[in-house]
């Protein structure tokens, strides 16, 4: 809660400038009631076979001035944790805003997403809440907020999307309370986690140039940042007793083409990872730069049947340092990462009953993941849905493969008022 003080008076005081103009609010929310079980009998240290259990109340404040200009966006929960069985809170977004003509300037919490990828991303480089996604929470919780100034510009020529972040928020990734993961220093007594320092130099920037051209939605884009995967270095890498982890610095650049082809949605998508702090590739504990793509196709079969098909890939520069530079003992990752992904998703019942598979495999990895869903509405307000989270693969240290024994079945139920 300490990077959001700065933006709670502004807020606060938003608000009540524009209560005493009379300028309608509107508040609405859920209920949300979510249970996982892993299903591999296998529990992690200290844990249990639950990874998810949680009863969360959702509230959602937007506003906006009688005329229009000026608005206010505030999404927070408040959730009780059954598996540590804690209290928490959760500001999802919490932004003011203004618009005038061409230009829409938003400061405080914000929920932003670049890119056409489907779970496999390029130039989303956005946090992450990848323990929730794989829990089994609905799909809006993979995405994470970040406090800073976002900018839209529209044009004839060009439309431009421009943030400054002065504070890092990292992906969340399973904790190993509630999931089997490969670390090789899981033995080693003293951890320390470092952020980048909160200084100037360390600020955060990013820029989306796009527009339509001959039919085709085209975007370039630009980051200036971290890794938000922590990087892990050890005071001694043979026999080590204490362990950091830190982020490296990163730029990003990137473009993405999206059209109308063969009756559904195609879509491209490039971008080189500049690992600043590994040029030349030989520093075993950072990761090498690396060119990410997808390419991807979407097309309705027949009435409310979609599939979706998408072609993911990694390919690391500087391979040969990487493999030399490695300590005796440490896996070797390939230069090409590959990945095959499909999306399934059938509406009945008058669109009330879906069914969807998610699922990916890895070639060069040897690994897979599943998730199956069914989701049923039973009024405008109330749904359920069942799903489960399935992993595979060769071997313990590839991205799927390190999940095998998390298995789990999940369900939530959403009452929306």
């Amino acid at each position: 809660m300490g990077k959001i003080a700065w933006i709670i008076p502004m807020i606060l005081g938003m608000g009540t400038a524009t209560s005493a103009q009379e300028t309608p609010f509107k508040l609405h929310g859920f209920v949300l009631g979510a249970v996982s079980g892993r299903v591999t009998g296998a529990r992690p240290p200290g844990g249990n076979d639950f990874v998810l259990g949680e009863e969360r109340l959702r509230f959602e404040l937007k506003g906006t001035a009688s005329e229009g200009k000026a608005f206010l966006t505030v999404k927070g929960d408040a959730f009780h944790d059954a598996v540590a069985n804690k209290i928490h809170g959760d500001l999802r977004e919490a932004y003011a805003g203004y618009a005038k003509g061409p230009a829409d300037l938003r400061f405080g919490r914000q929920i932003v997403t670049w890119g056409v990828g489907d779970l496999f991303y390029v130039n989303d480089i956005f946090p992450k809440d990848w323990e929730s996604f794989f829990s089994g929470r609905p799909m809006e919780y993979l995405k994470l907020g970040m406090d800073g100034f976002r900018t839209q510009i529209f044009s004839k020529a060009i439309h431009a999307d421009i943030l400054v972040v002065p504070f890092f928020t990292p992906d969340n990734l399973p904790s190993s309370e509630r999931f089997f993961f490969f670390d090789p220093f899981s033995t080693v007594p003293n951890r320390i986690e470092t952020e980048p320092e909160t200084r100037f130099s360390n600020i955060e920037s990013a820029i989306r140039l796009y527009r339509q051209v001959a039919g085709s939605d085209l975007s370039f884009y630009f980051y200036r940042g971290f890794w938000r995967t922590p990087s892990v270095t050890a005071d001694n890498l043979t026999t080590p007793t204490t362990v950091t982890e830190f982020f490296p610095a990163l730029f990003v650049y990137g473009s993405s083409l999206q059209r109308n082809l063969f009756g559904g949605v195609m879509s491209l998508e490039g971008g080189y990872y500049d690992s600043r702090q590994d040029n030349n590739g030989d520093d075993p504990v950072i990761p090498n730069s690396q060119w990410r793509f997808l390419a991807g196709h979407q097309r309705e079969f027949w009435r409310d049947f979609t599939a979706g098909l998408q072609l993911y890939g990694e390919l690391m520069d500087h391979y040969g340092a990487h493999r030399g530079a490695l300590p005796t003992g440490f896996p070797t990752q390939d230069r090409f990462r590959g990945v095959v992904s499909v999306r399934l998703t059938q509406w009945l019942l008058y669109q009330t009953l879906k069914l969807a598979l998610f699922a990916a495999t890895s070639p060069t990895d040897v690994d897979y993941f599943l998730q199956p869903e069914i989701a049923y509405r039973v009024t405008d307000s109330l749904g359920l849905t069942v799903g489960a989270n399935i992993f595979g693969g060769r071997n313990e240290t590839t991205f799927f493969g390190q999940l095998e024994k998390n298995d789990n079945v999940y369900l939530n139920v959403r009452y929306d008022f």
